[in-house]
């Protein structure tokens, strides 16, 4: 096998997305590559990636690099990290006879990953699910005990321009089903015109499918610098502690923005803004609820967002769900009405219009001869 192409290096798959092109040769650094980020790099379609972490480790089952490798794009794996240093961004990279070259320089041997090494590693992955999952466990009740003031209610929710009392809202993010999500509730969007919050990136997956986000919730580094601009309600996403990472990029680019310090994921800031602030329903696309999800993130315990369903649960709904309710197709019956409720009208104006009365007395002529009237 020979592969060439430019070569983009980013140790963060998000970052690298941005600038990647078909064709291009991906260089990452990402363990356990989670399928939100297969699912990026496979709509890009790279020529290869080569990935200095092992792209699955066994530790549990992370089934991003199997998609990969489905997709017929080849990986090389666990590659020495050196590259990063030995090799300029948009400099010529090629594989051949299982090494990779710079140029005339070659940097080092590289090994293929196949279907046949990520199978017995998904395989190892779930023997090794039971010790994790007690880990994870263990991990959500004792920061649950931390953490309870998201369920008592003891946080100060920045106040928001855009109303949300009484109405729907609709959290994206933008995970590994975004885009099949908010197809399928595309009635539901058009008929309830329910409250568009963004979370991070998932302000980008909005503006993708020609929605403009009402708010923004984040700690802002995935977020396109468009969608910030967009004219959104911005709120930053803080450490319990007050810290705001991501309020030094928002305030340099001069936009206004709320700062809402609270424990867990910004999914979870954004379905409690929503319920503080007097939300009818929210409708949830792409968000983050079971064990490998949280592990494909780094996490090791979902507490918050336990105690945050806990709270909202009563009025919280998948995507899937809604688009069962506004996805379904008219039944014959209500088009059978449809069509006789159009018929009358144009009956009518059909048979007191001058221009059809002689054919409609000719029509009355021919039917009575026909039957001898």
């Amino acid at each position: 096998m020979h592969i060439k192409g430019r070569a983009r290096l980013d140790r963060r798959t998000k970052n690298l997305v941005q600038r990647l092109q078909k064709g291009d040769i991906a260089v990452i650094s990402h363990d356990d590559i989670d399928e939100v980020a297969a699912n990026s790099l496979i709509d890009i379609r790279p020529a290869l990636i080569i990935n200095t972490m092992p792209s699955i480790t066994g530790r549990y089952p992370a089934k991003g690099v199997y998609k990969i490798l489905k997709a017929g794009i080849p990986v090389v794996d666990e590659f020495p990290d050196e590259i990063f240093e030995r090799v300029r961004e948009g400099s010529i990279l090629e594989y051949r006879n299982n090494t990779i070259y710079s140029g005339k320089q070659m940097i080092a041997e590289a090994k293929l990953l196949t279907l046949s090494d990520v199978k017995a590693k998904l395989a190892e992955a779930n023997e090794n699910f039971q010790h994790e999952l007690d880990e994870f466990v263990d991990n959500t009740l004792e920061y649950a005990k931390k953490e309870k003031d998201v369920l008592l209610g003891n946080l100060e929710v920045p106040a928001l321009r855009t109303r949300i009392l009484g109405r729907h809202v609709l959290i994206v993010v933008r995970g590994s089903s975004y885009k099949e999500d908010l197809r399928t509730i595309h009635s539901y969007i058009q008929e309830q015109n329910p409250v568009l919050i963004g979370v991070d990136g998932g302000a980008d997956a909005l503006l993708e499918f020609g929605l403009k986000p009402d708010v923004i919730v984040g700690d802002m580094d995935s977020v396109s610098d468009q969608a910030l601009r967009c004219g959104a309600d911005i709120v930053v996403h803080a450490y319990a502690n007050g810290k705001a990472p991501g309020l030094e990029r928002v305030r340099a680019m001069d936009i206004e923005a709320a700062v809402f310090p609270m424990p867990g994921t910004s999914e979870d800031v954004a379905m409690i803004l929503a319920w503080e602030h007097g939300a009818s329903l929210i409708v949830a696309v792409g968000t983050h609820s079971n064990m490998v999800d949280f592990l494909e993130k780094g996490r090791k315990g979902m507490a918050s967002t336990f105690l945050v369903r806990l709270k909202v649960g009563s009025i919280l709904v998948d995507a899937r769900g809604v688009s069962q309710l506004y996805g379904q197709s008219l039944h014959s019956k209500y088009l059978a009405q449809l069509l006789m409720a159009a018929l009358i009208p144009i009956s009518i104006i059909l048979w007191v219009s001058p221009a059809t009365k002689p054919f409609f007395r000719l029509l009355a002529l021919q039917f009575k001869l026909l039957f001898n009237i």
